[in-house]
């Protein structure tokens, strides 16, 4: 639902042009993206405080909200003649000539004290830009400081724990310029995150080769697993196959912005034998096999 230009000000419907202004300064300031950073709210805000001024601030444009309400901008009596050109009667075909001759450079309609202007003076919010920063695994489960240069300024950056390739990192207000008074955009660091020779990563969760001797894959035993912390022993059953999964619980990668909270991590199972046995173990192991036929 649309709000009263009025209200979103704090201002009384005679206000002075001084207090319109005063007002739009301290609400634009209040909700700033810079002085709220993430804040979806604040930054709907801010864009209410700078549409109402935009409005209450233009003679004509408050004349006709006072008169239409929040339809200011698209009324056009059945004559064909725009309100805004007080008096002046100009024709229309349809709707978009209206906001042609509104918005338009050429016969941009009358302002509030005397002159003309069109869309280009209008405030308009800078673009927002982006810039990809790669990081490694490691750096992606530990998080990372990255050092971004603007305008001649050295900007210092984390990458959250968490972040996967994709991720963005919002820093509120350096992107491009705004116009006429316009909030200025934002710069958003696009993560991406580098291969890892040992581990791959899968959503939230992690898996890595390891290697078990083929007695103990038989036998059942320990096997030391490497996580990105330090190496873990954990025990396998007996009868182990190659390829199996064994899984370790919250061993893998911290999860984006959610304090404690971790995937898995998986171990699979490659099955080694020795490249080379003397005589004696030649023999044991001719015996087992001939065993366990």
């Amino acid at each position: 639902m649309s709000r009263d230009y009025y209200d979103i000000l704090g201002i009384s419907r005679s206000a002075s042009d001084d207090e319109i202004k005063s007002a739009f300064r301290q609400k634009a300031k209040q909700y700033h993206p810079d002085a709220n950073p993430d804040d979806a709210n604040a930054e709907a805000r801010f864009k209410e405080v700078n549409e109402a001024y935009e409005v209450l601030s233009d003679d004509d444009k408050r004349s006709a909200y006072n008169r239409f309400g929040e339809n200011w901008g698209h009324y056009q009596n059945f004559n064909g003649e725009h309100p805004f050109h007080g008096g002046e009667e100009v024709r229309f075909t349809d709707m978009s000539d209206i906001f042609e001759t509104m918005f338009s450079g050429a016969g941009g309609r009358r302002g509030g004290r005397g002159g003309y202007y069109n869309r280009a003076d209008f405030p308009r919010a800078g673009r927002d830009i982006e810039r990809a920063v790669h990081i490694s695994l490691r750096e992606a489960y530990e998080g990372a400081m990255r050092v971004v240069s603007k305008d001649g300024r050295d900007i210092s950056v984390r990458i959250p724990r968490g972040a996967a390739t994709g991720t963005k990192v919002r820093l509120a207000g350096e992107g491009q310029p705004g116009v006429n008074g316009g909030s200025p955009g934002h710069l958003y660091l696009v993560v991406e995150v580098g291969e890892d020779p040992q581990f791959e990563r899968v959503d939230d969760n992690l898996y890595v080769d390891v290697k078990v001797d083929a007695l103990t894959a038989m036998l059942g035993g320990e096997v030391e697993v490497p996580t990105l912390e330090r190496p873990l022993r954990t025990r396998i059953r007996a009868g182990t196959q190659t390829g199996q999964k064994l899984r370790l619980a919250g061993k893998g990668m911290p999860k984006l912005r959610k304090s404690e909270a971790y995937g898995d991590l998986y171990a699979r199972v490659m099955i080694t034998v020795p490249r080379e046995l003397d005589a004696d173990q030649r023999a044991q192991a001719e015996a087992l096999r001939e065993s366990l036929r």
